[in-house]
C-alpha cells in the first residue's frame, strides 16, 4: 500500500473521537477524515506511517445512518466543530467509548461503574466566550485559489489550524449567542471603512488585532478589544461606536499589545466604560468574571459537571477538602456549603485573588486559597498546617498533573479523590500513578462541547486498604 493507491467500496467500521473514520485494508488501519461508521466509499491513500495510513473519500457510495448535514458554512476549514456532520446521539456514543477505552489502554485499570455521558441541552450557542483575530491576510479555500478573490484585506475570524499567519474570515459562528457575530462584524466594518490597518501576523504590526467577547446566563456582555498600536483617538472612536451600537455590552475594555504573541495576561487591561466585571451564577453561587479570569466556557454544563463532582465527593459537612488547580475557586465555592473547610491551591496568583473575592461575594467563610506551584506548595508542612484532607478534588489543565503532585496526593491518605479532567488521556495516565493506593470506583463523562472532539470526565478514586475499598 502506498500513497495514491485507490480502493473501491471500502466499509468504514468505526470512528474516532477526532472525527476520523477507520477502515481496515490488507491488514492496514486506514484513517479517513469525515468518514463515519457505516459509510461505504471509494478512497485514495494520501500518506503512510509505520503502522497505519491516511486516506480521503473520493466518492461516497453509501451514507452512514449517523451522517447529518453540517450546520456551519465553515465546516471542514475552521476545525472548531469537527463532529457536526455526525448526529448528536452518535457523538455521545463515540465520546463515551473513548473515555472507557482510554482508561483501559493508558491507565491499565477499569472503573467499577461508568455512568452514561451527560449530554448538553444546547448543541449550538453554548459558549460564553469567543476570541477572534483581526488580520490583513486570510486563508483561501481550494475553490477560491483560481479566482479573483484576494487573500489580503480586512478580515476577522479564527486562526487557520496550524497556521499563525492567516485567519479564516468567519461569517457566522454558531458557538455563542448573538450579538456576538454582530459585534465582530460591526468592529471589522467600522475599522475597514476608515481604512485603519488590520494586524499583519507576518510583520507583527497593525492597529486592530484581536477581540474577546464574553457573556453570562444573567444577560451581561463583556467586550475586550486588543489593539496592536496605540492611537487614542482611533481607540476611543472604535469603543465609543461599539458602546452606542450595542447597549447590551455592560463591560467594555481594551488592551494595547505590541508583542509578537497574542497573550494579554502580562498586559494591562484598561476599563473604558460600563461595569469592570461580569457576574455569573452556577447554582446558588455567584462569580465575578474579570477580563483575564478563567471561567468554564459552557456555564450551564459546568453546573452539571460540578454537581457530578460534588456527588462523588460524598460530603457530609465534616470533611476537610483540598481543591487543587482551583483557578478562580469555582468548584471550591460551589461545594463549600457541604464541607467543613475547603483549601484551594493554584499557581496563578490573580486567579487566587478572584477565588477569595468570590468567597466574599457569597458570604462563604470556610475557604482558604493559596497561590504557588502545586508540586511545591502541597508539602507535608502544608498538610500539617492546614489539616489532613479527607477528600481531594483535582481539576488540572489538559497536560494533567505533575508526577510529584500525583505522588503527594497518593501519599496524603485522603479517603476519596475526585479527579475532574478535560483530557481523559492525561487523566488515565495520572490515575495509573495512583493505582497502588487507589482504585477507580465511578466515572462520569460530561459533554461540555457538542460537535467537538472534547469531553470532560469525572473519576472517583477510593482508598484501598489491603486491596479492599473502604
Amino acid at each position: 500500500m502506498k500513497p495514491k493507491d485507490i480502493f473501491n467500496d471500502v466499509e468504514i467500521t468505526s470512528s474516532t473521537v477526532d472525527g476520523l473514520g477507520i477502515a481496515r485494508i490488507d491488514n492496514w488501519v486506514v484513517f479517513i477524515p469525515k468518514a463515519l461508521t457505516g459509510d461505504v466509499a471509494d478512497i485514495i491513500i494520501t500518506s503512510k506511517k509505520r503502522n497505519h495510513v491516511f486516506g480521503k473519500i473520493t466518492e461516497l457510495k453509501k451514507e452512514s445512518g449517523q451522517r447529518v448535514i453540517p450546520f456551519c458554512e465553515h465546516f471542514g476549514l475552521c476545525g472548531g466543530c469537527s463532529l457536526q456532520h455526525i448526529n448528536y446521539a452518535e457523538q455521545l456514543r463515540i465520546k463515551q467509548q473513548f473515555v472507557e477505552d482510554t482508561l483501559k489502554r493508558i491507565g491499565k485499570v477499569e472503573a467499577e461503574k461508568i455512568f452514561p455521558i451527560i449530554p448538553c441541552d444546547e448543541t449550538t450557542r453554548y459558549r460564553n466566550r469567543l476570541d477572534f483575530a483581526f488580520a490583513n491576510r486570510r486563508w483561501l479555500t481550494n475553490d477560491e485559489l483560481n479566482t479573483e478573490i484576494k487573500a489580503t484585506g480586512s478580515f476577522a475570524g479564527f486562526h487557520m489550524p496550524g497556521r499563525y499567519d492567516k485567519i479564516i474570515d468567519i461569517n457566522i459562528c454558531h458557538l455563542q449567542p448573538e450579538p456576538t457575530n454582530a459585534i465582530r462584524h460591526f468592529a471589522k466594518n467600522f475599522a475597514a471603512e476608515r481604512e485603519w490597518s488590520f494586524y499583519d501576523p507576518v510583520k507583527y504590526e497593525g492597529f486592530i488585532r484581536d477581540m474577546i467577547i464574553r457573556n453570562t446566563t444573567t444577560g451581561e456582555w463583556m467586550v475586550v478589544v486588543i489593539f496592536g498600536s496605540r492611537d487614542d483617538e482611533k481607540i476611543s472612536a472604535v469603543l465609543g461606536a461599539l458602546s452606542e451600537k450595542f447597549p447590551q455590552v455592560t463591560s467594555l475594555h481594551y488592551v494595547i499589545n505590541t508583542k509578537r504573541n497574542p497573550t494579554i495576561y502580562d498586559l494591562d487591561v484598561i476599563h473604558f466604560n460600563g461595569k469592570e466585571t461580569l457576574t455569573e451564577k452556577i447554582g446558588e453561587v455567584s462569580f465575578k468574571i474579570s477580563p483575564k479570569s478563567f471561567f468554564q466556557t459552557n456555564t450551564k454544563q459546568a453546573e452539571k459537571l460540578f454537581k457530578a463532582a460534588l456527588d462523588f465527593a460524598s460530603l457530609t459537612g465534616n470533611e476537610v477538602v483540598y481543591d487543587l488547580y482551583t483557578g478562580t475557586g469555582t468548584i471550591a465555592n460551589f461545594i463549600a456549603h457541604r464541607a467543613k473547610k475547603v483549601t484551594g491551591i493554584d499557581y496563578i496568583a490573580d486567579a487566587i485573588e478572584n477565588a477569595k473575592e468570590n468567597s466574599r461575594l457569597n458570604g462563604i467563610n470556610n475557604t482558604d486559597f493559596f497561590s504557588g506551584d502545586i508540586k511545591e506548595t502541597l508539602s507535608d508542612n502544608f498538610i500539617e498546617a492546614h489539616g489532613k484532607p479527607d477528600v481531594i478534588i483535582t481539576d488540572p489543565p489538559r497536560a494533567g498533573m505533575h508526577p510529584d503532585v500525583a505522588k503527594k496526593i497518593s501519599e496524603s491518605g485522603a479517603e476519596r479523590i475526585v479527579y475532574v479532567s478535560c483530557n481523559p488521556a492525561t487523566q488515565a495516565r495520572d490515575i495509573a500513578l495512583m493505582a497502588e493506593r487507589y482504585r477507580v470506583t465511578k466515572m462520569q463523562p460530561v459533554d461540555m462541547f457538542p460537535n467537538t472532539s472534547h469531553v470532560e470526565n469525572v473519576a472517583l478514586l477510593e482508598k484501598k486498604v489491603q486491596g479492599v475499598v473502604i
